[in-house]
């Protein structure tokens, strides 16, 4: 038999991404699955890639244990002090530049544990 508590639609081409508790669009997720943190060992990670970007480098970094919303503002303020570009994806800051240096810099700031990765 199918367990129905766990199938269900994740992705809709009219309105993006789709709680799975809840099955409404992200936007308008009325539980409150949407807004907790990702699941993180404690360790804010941060490499630098070039893969797939035609050789530019951009600063990644992972595993920061905030909430969408305060993270979507926390990426902004270390875009704003690296005085470059950037985006936030699915939890993962992407900052144009190699700013490996400024950025740890201002995770340690913040009380965090920070660990570069990568080569």
């Amino acid at each position: 038999m199918k367990n129905k508590g766990t199938g269900g639609l994740v992705y809709s081409t009219e309105h993006g991404r789709m709680c799975p508790v809840c099955r409404q669009p992200v936007d308008r997720c009325t539980c409150s699955s949407a807004e907790t943190a990702p699941p993180s060992d404690g360790v804010v990670r941060i490499r630098r890639e070039t893969k797939g970007r035609n050789g530019k480098g951009v600063t990644v970094v992972t595993g920061v244990p905030l909430e969408p919303a305060a993270l979507a503002s926390f990426a902004k303020q270390l875009r704003q002090a690296c005085s470059s570009g950037g985006t936030l994806k699915d939890g993962v800051i992407e900052i144009q530049g190699d700013h490996v240096e400024l950025v740890s810099k201002a995770l340690e700031a913040r009380g965090w544990r920070v660990k570069r990765s990568g080569g």
